[in-house]
């Protein structure tokens, strides 16, 4: 097997791997950049650069800021490989990936240095019915309008908690199909938690304006907001037909064909746990983050994490980010000296601090609430293998005490999904019914392939080809 070398290999083409390549190539480091998707972007600026929409500034300025970028990255040296998968990555550093270029072939590459910037996946939100066809999360709905134009055609209720509730819904009225109503998840002791991060929140540039304005959209609208949901439930025989709520006191139901779930995103670690970099359970956004220093650098030798992966921190902070780990690896690899590095570092800091201001303040604000975080006995936790909170919560009085035994009591975790869709809520569940804390309770053991890859893909080599010229049509004019 043919196996390349480049100084620093990112994977992720989002705002944190695009900005961290074009930091390293400006300092003369040979970068490979891999990338899942077919387009550079990630899931903020997908398609940004050939939207399938009439218009898309009306999904918004924080998706149109991302077109500059996106052009900067075409038009460098950076090498880019999309349509690449990296279902493996070794302590040395030894990437093995499947990649679709007019074939689909498979290999390995070698780095001096690696930067895992995959960002983030919505948290699971085990519902009664949150299986059913027509139930999705608001951040896969927002997917299929930017990568294909789909928009609902039938009526649809956003539920949960976040920004990403709000805009979603400013960008439907956008384009004229307003939801039917939004069922708003956020506990009112939610509000008064918050308020003591409110001056931080103040001094961030802009993001409070911009969430009164969504707010003020659907107001206008005439969209039902409907606040303090405490309970959730879809309906319907054969996919979704209504949601029922309970806000208070009051009980209700809304006929619905899309119900859109969302209650904030998480770091995506199953790479990085896959590779056995240490974790730390963080109280504050309720995940598991990558241990790192303040370069970014994990337990790992010359493993990096930048962006949303390594905390959520949002697109402009993910950007920072990128450049600030570019730094600190052309540092390791000679390319930078130390007065350069701490010289260049210093604005981006400061300009990471000031966007960071907000966190608290949000990550306060849109806490999920517990009925939330771990549901009711009869709710499907484990889509895969189909097991429930009330199967997850017997196990642990069998004698259960972290979610790698679920594994030989139910099959929990072990279907293709790796834990995406179920690892927070069964640590969650027993962590709650052991009475234990989520670092003593823990997480799946992550194993490649990371996501399934067929034998026939990994019987075909790749060969690299030298005189492939580099895809140029996506760029922006």
């Amino acid at each position: 097997m043919t196996i390349e070398s480049f100084d620093l290999v990112v994977i992720g083409a989002g705002p944190a791997g695009m900005a961290c390549a074009l930091r390293a190539d400006a300092l003369g480091l040979n970068v490979l950049v891999m990338d899942e998707n077919a387009l550079p972007g990630g899931q903020i600026y997908r398609n940004i650069s050939r939207s399938p929409l009439p218009d898309a500034t009306r999904l918004g300025a924080d998706y149109t800021h991302g077109a500059d970028l996106v052009k900067q990255f075409g038009m460098s040296s950076v090498s880019y490989w999309p349509d690449t998968l990296v279902w493996q990555v070794s302590q040395s550093l030894e990437i093995s990936f499947t990649r679709r270029n007019g074939t689909v072939a498979s290999g390995q590459v070698r780095a001096k240095a690696l930067v895992i910037a995959n960002g983030a996946y919505e948290r699971p939100f085990p519902v009664p019915g949150w299986t059913l066809p027509g139930v999705m999360g608001v951040g896969a709905a927002q997917t299929l309008v930017k990568s294909a134009g789909l928009l609902p055609n039938v009526p649809t209720v956003l539920a949960g908690s976040g920004p990403l509730l709000y805009l979603f819904a400013w960008q439907l009225i956008q384009a004229n199909r307003p939801p039917v109503a939004i069922l708003e998840t956020t506990p009112t002791r939610n509000y008064r938690q918050a308020l003591k991060h409110l001056p931080g929140a103040l001094s961030s540039p802009g993001y409070l304006m911009k969430g009164m304005k969504l707010l003020r959209t659907i107001k206008r609208a005439g969209i039902p907001h409907i606040r303090n949901i405490g309970e959730l439930a879809i309906e319907g025989a054969e996919y979704a037909e209504r949601i029922s709520y309970k806000a208070g006191e009051k009980s209700a139901t809304i006929a619905a064909g899309l119900v859109l779930l969302h209650q904030g995103v998480v770091p995506n670690v199953q790479l990085t746990r896959s590779i056995g970099c240490t974790h730390d359970w963080d109280e504050a956004q309720l995940c598991w983050r990558p241990r790192t220093n303040r370069w970014g650098e994990t337990s790992v030798q010359n493993l990096f994490t930048a962006g949303d992966g390594a905390g959520i921190g949002g697109a402009i902070g993910a950007q920072i980010s990128g450049e600030m780990v570019a730094l600190a690896v052309a540092h390791r690899l000679g390319a930078l000296s130390t007065k350069a590095l701490s010289e260049r570092t210093t604005p981006l800091s400061r300009r990471r601090d000031r966007h960071s201001r907000v966190r608290p303040f949000l990550d306060a604000l849109y806490r999920p609430s517990e009925p939330f975080r771990r549901p009711s006995d009869e709710t499907i936790v484990c889509r895969c293998e189909e097991v429930t909170a009330g199967q997850i919560r017997n196990m642990a009085r069998l004698g259960c005490v972290g979610p790698n035994q679920t594994k030989s009591f139910s099959r929990c975790g072990m279907g293709p999904c790796q834990g995406r869709l179920c690892g927070l809520t069964a640590s969650e569940l027993l962590a709650e019914q052991n009475r234990q804390p989520m670092e003593a309770t823990g997480y799946y053991n992550i194993r490649p392939p990371i996501k399934p890859v067929s034998l026939g893909d990994l019987a075909v080599s790749y060969i690299p080809d030298e005189n492939a010229a580099k895809p140029t049509e996506w760029i922006p004019k």
